[in-house]
């Protein structure tokens, strides 16, 4: 299994436990509000945004998961003169110990 699609499945994944969590908690607040606890009703309005919410994350997330491209192949030559710079400055660089004076 590839990181991408491990990637969208753990999305998905996410997106099934906030869902599962937002109705739960709506369905528990809305009974409460119906019998008696008027606080409940500010909750019964605030879980069904939190799951809307959670609906607009995941689909943003998906959205990102699938516009990263692929990386691009590396060129051996390209990869050669980088090694060679990079040892080109790792000598520049050397630090041949405290400076005397």
């Amino acid at each position: 299994m590839s990181a991408k699609t491990k990637n969208v499945l753990l999305i998905y994944s996410g997106l099934a436990l906030a869902e599962a969590l937002c109705w739960t908690a709506f369905g528990v607040e809305l009974d409460r509000a119906l019998t008696g606890n008027r606080l409940s009703w500010a909750y019964v309005f605030e879980w069904p945004l939190f799951s809307l919410y959670a609906v607009y994350m995941a689909r943003k997330m998906l959205r990102e998961e699938r516009s990263v491209p692929a990386p691009a192949p590396v060129d051996p030559a390209e990869d050669a003169a980088r090694e060679a710079y990079n040892e080109y400055l790792r000598l520049v660089h050397h630090d041949d110990g405290p400076p005397t004076g």
